[in-house]
């Protein structure tokens, strides 16, 4: 009995082991996908978790930040809540729980947590800000006065401090101080374009219009693919009756988001002011095509119908918006008009006497209505006198007597935009940084750009696809897409079926190659390697298979790194290729063993090692294969040795002449080297090639 009993005891303890080993590899593959911004897969993955283990903190507080990237921000606190139930020395649960609060609008519960976390980390710079956006964003001032003053003393050189102080002043009214931050902001950071455009509406707003334009063309010049600065332009511009000026600047954010209702709005407004009625007709088609409701655009349109003689289609547009504001005195007149012009003279004379009637009865009580107006027919175009406020309106305002003022950004997006705090989205995409592109990868998914709109392409892999070997089709990307639920499902179920494939066909490269991309995509490395490496067994010659572990390798170091460094960072889904370019911090206050840190060495050389002899095995089999050049580039400057990229990108550029994500990072290693106009030449021709980020960078290196 005394046996058995043993027995049973070992038994139970090898499962337990055996259930610690398996959700800690879930847990970490789950961490892989957040990594990688694969935000519904890494969700059910820690769902995966804390089924099986509900009493462990971390999968809640893992689940809660891919949720803030959703903006589930309710499902968010309520999953810090549950971790810091089960470990209330969490810090990185209270800076998360915050910034779920803080978007809802939970104001003094997401300042408490922030409070919390500060017992912990007195000085941390991120939980400060947003303590201080808080108090901003519940009108208590004072507060957030004395959050600046100890997040100044600590980070003295942290110029987003007097930024967003100066949003505040701006708020409250006090242009001086305002106008003081905001220099003082780029004085410190002139290359920082938010800068430049919050300073720019500071500007607008006290109609110093030459100051504001002078901003905003700064704003744009760093940041050139940032839509609102062109918007804020043309307004500027329109006060500055530089029509000619202000419709560039629409165009050119409809360029880039043909949807942008602002821009459509606007431009439809100052095209019918030059004369040109039918292409503002277009303008407002398309507005009333996204917004339905917006009965500002259907009466513009109504007027230019008119205008155009489409009598029929203007009297159709003055119907809809008198059903909504029945009470819109010159909507009658308007309409009266062109009934009229149709032959219709009851119906324009019955609508000829209802607005009579009304004016004569806002003439006895002025404040009956704030929507009467004089008889006539209106034009679409801005008036010129008065103040700012006067020729715009902000996007929610429907007040339809405004129907003549160019669109502005709401005050709560306005307020977003100029405190720049980490309450919404990830929190690593705040700051602006020198990123090399990307490393290429053989997948079935990828994010679309909508700039350079580029299809890659090789011989080798457009031959693998002719063979009909999977069933969907191989691409080369270096923009990897997030996979949603039902392709994680099929990748799930593709797993199944190829390993039922093995079982019947051991020696199938194909079917172990099919097996590592699904594995891959669900962010399983360790398994994709596997395959990989039995792939290469049966077949030596299986180049992608090479490729693919190399990148799929490198994500896994980049990972390891990643935790290894900032373990207690927040930021866990940072882009994979952060490239600093002489300003090194440190990432963490620990004191480090030499030992460990030797061993740690060590082992990251290795896997370097790793991954080059399989780019040089790719680059063996495939001379001309430029995207194994490329990667093994960027692998080299990840480790600084950027001579060696750069041989790597010049062959890679000698084989695709047009390969612009080889000359901006064959770029940026230039520039670490101190060659400054060869590096600016590459970014310049990237440039040209599609990457915008490289006009942002040539001007920084160009200002000093």
């Amino acid at each position: 009995m005394k046996k058995i009993f043993l027995f049973l005891m070992l038994v139970a303890f090898l499962s337990i082991v055996s259930a610690q080993i398996n959700t800690d590899r879930v847990l970490a593959i789950g961490r892989n996908a957040l990594y990688f911004e694969d935000y519904v897969l890494s969700i059910q993955y820690f769902n995966q978790v804390i089924k099986a283990k509900s009493w462990i903190a971390e999968p809640y507080f893992y689940r809660a930040v891919a949720k803030i990237n959703l903006d589930d921000y309710k499902g968010a606190e309520e999953d810090c809540t549950l971790c810091l139930q089960r470990n209330p020395f969490l810090v990185q649960a209270y800076y998360a729980r915050g910034i779920a609060r803080q978007s809802q609008e939970k104001y003094a519960e997401a300042i408490a947590d922030y409070d919390k976390g500060l017992e912990f980390k007195p000085e941390d710079r991120q939980m400060l800000v947003n303590k201080a956006v808080a108090n901003i964003q519940r009108k208590d001032y004072d507060d957030a006065e004395k959050t600046f003053e100890v997040l100044m003393k600590a980070h003295p050189k942290y110029s987003m401090n007097y930024l967003t102080r100066g949003a505040m002043y701006s708020e409250k009214g006090d242009t001086v101080k305002a106008l003081a931050d905001y220099n003082k902001a780029i004085e410190m950071d002139p290359y920082y374009a938010p800068a430049y455009g919050n300073r720019a509406i500071l500007l607008y707003q006290t109609n110093d219009l030459k100051d504001a334009l002078a901003d905003l063309n700064e704003a744009i010049r760093l940041s050139t693919r940032e839509s609102g600065y062109y918007i804020n332009r043309g307004l500027v511009r329109c006060q500055m009756n530089d029509l000619r000026g202000a419709m560039a600047d629409y165009d050119q954010v409809i360029s880039m988001d043909k949807d942008n209702l602002i821009a459509r709005f606007n431009r439809g407004l100052l095209r019918y002011q030059v004369g040109d009625n039918n292409r503002a007709i277009e303008d407002f088609d398309v507005v009333l095509q996204l917004e339905p409701d917006n009965y500002m655009a259907y009466y513009n349109r109504a007027l230019l119908r008119f205008e155009t003689g489409d009598y029929h289609g203007a009297v159709s547009d003055f119907d809809v918006v008198l059903g909504q504001y029945p009470n819109f005195t010159p909507g009658y007149y308007s309409r009266s008009e062109a009934k009229r012009k149709l032959n219709d003279q009851a119906g324009a004379d019955r609508d000829y006497w209802t607005a009579m009637n009304m004016d004569d009865k806002a003439k006895k009580s002025p404040q009956s209505s704030g929507q009467t107006g004089s008889g006539q027919t209106g034009n679409a175009t801005a008036t010129t006198s008065g103040s700012n406020d006067e020729n715009t309106r902000e996007k929610s305002d429907k007040n339809i007597s405004k129907f003549n003022r160019l669109v502005v950004y709401d005050k709560d997006e306005e307020r977003r935009n100029k405190y720049q705090s980490d309450v919404r989205g990830r929190v690593q995409d705040r700051n602006v940084r020198v990123d090399l592109e990307p490393q290429f990868v053989l997948t079935y998914y990828e994010k679309i750009d909508p700039v350079k709109k580029l299809v890659y392409c090789d011989k080798m892999v457009e031959e693998f696809n002719n063979r009909m070997v999977l069933s969907r089709k191989l691409r080369l990307t270096n923009e990897e897409a997030a996979l949603t639920e039902d392709q994680i499902a099929l990748h799930f179920a593709s797993i199944n079926d190829f390993s039922a494939k093995i079982e019947a066909q051991p020696t199938n490269a194909d079917a172990y190659f099919g097996r590592a991309l699904d594995y891959m995509l669900v962010q399983d490395f360790s398994e994709a390697i596997k395959d990989f490496d039995k792939t290469v067994e049966l077949d030596p010659t299986y180049t992608m298979a090479y490729f693919n572990r190399a990148v799929v390798r490198y994500k896994q170091l980049v990972y390891n790194m990643s935790q290894a460094t900032s373990s207690d960072d927040l930021a866990t889904s940072m882009g994979s290729m952060n490239f600093n370019m002489g300003k090194s911090q440190p990432l963490s206050r620990t004191p480090v063993d030499p030992t460990t840190a030797s061993v740690k060495d060590n082992k990251r050389a290795y896997e370097h090692e790793l991954i080059t002899r399989d780019y040089d095995i790719v680059i063996r089999l495939n001379p001309g294969f430029v995207y194994a050049y490329f990667n093994r580039g960027n692998l080299r400057c990840s480790q600084r040795d950027f001579r060696a990229a750069i041989q790597d990108y010049n062959e890679a550029i000698k084989r695709d002449p047009d390969f612009a994500e080889a000359y901006f990072n064959r770029g940026l290693a230039r520039l670490s080297l101190g060659d400054a106009n060869q590096g600016i030449a590459d970014l310049s021709k990237a440039g040209e090639l599609g990457i915008i980020n490289a006009y942002s960078i040539i001007k920084r290196m160009t200002s000093n």
